[in-house]
């Protein structure tokens, strides 16, 4: 039997994957391709960084809260868990350990050929994503991987104005692409809504969810940045 293409997508933070092209992996999965999801850092400092909380919950119940809300989120669209992968660096310093994340994913990539590999744009403001970007282009070119690469935003350094600068250079530079996941849309929304660490208060020390919301995130098409 033939085996079937495969795609990798690489998540500097356990959500990104979802939020960033959740409709593109279940949309991936249905036209019968495999779906490699590598999670990079763990995620446990988010609610001391944000929210000043360091217990109730610890950052290392935090780790294990959302790596459970990722394979649930991946289990909805399609992607078995055995195809998780979840390196552990420590959020919010990949930086520091750019080193062993470099070896790491670039094993990842020379075991796993894939044709397509989707990872964060370079102007998200999240040093680790920026990083992230890095880490998966330098792997990529060491390999010679022949691959096609879509980047996904989360948040852009210049929040408000960088996308519609993004929209306008496009005008004349097919650098951006839309993909719809109309048909994938609901089964999306099922998966984002698994990350009740982010979206509820799940600590009696919070005063607000982590996130504000996460309806940029739920449109009928999923954006990619292309290398030009």
């Amino acid at each position: 039997m033939k085996s079937k293409k495969k795609i990798i997508v690489f998540a500097p933070h356990p959500d990104d994957e979802t939020w960033g092209c959740g409709g593109t992996i279940a949309k991936k999965l249905a036209e019968g391709y495999e779906v490699l999801v590598v999670v990079i850092t763990d995620g446990r400092y988010a609610f001391l960084k944000m929210l000043g909380i360091d217990s109730d919950p610890t950052p290392e119940e935090l780790k294990e809260i959302r790596k459970e809300e990722v394979k649930r989120a991946m289990r909805i669209l399609g992607v078995p868990e055995e195809n998780l992968v979840f390196l552990d660096f420590t959020d919010g310093a990949l930086e520091n350990e750019e080193e062993k994340a470099q070896e790491k994913i670039t094993e990842i990539l020379s075991k796993n050929p894939p044709a397509e590999v989707y990872f964060p744009y370079e102007k998200d403001t999240h040093p680790d994503h920026r990083v992230t970007n890095q880490i998966v282009r330098n792997s990529i070119r060491r390999l010679g991987i022949s691959t096609l690469t879509y980047k996904y935003s989360i948040a852009q350094k210049y929040s408000r104005i960088g996308p519609v600068i993004d929209i306008l250079v496009n005008l004349w530079r097919a650098h951006m692409i839309r993909v719809d996941i109309s048909e994938f849309l609901a089964l999306k929304e099922v998966a984002v809504r698994q990350f009740h660490s982010e979206l509820t208060n799940i600590s009696n020390r919070q005063q607000r969810p982590l996130a504000d919301s996460v309806g940029k995130f739920l449109n009928g098409k999923e954006i990619f940045y292309l290398d030009r």
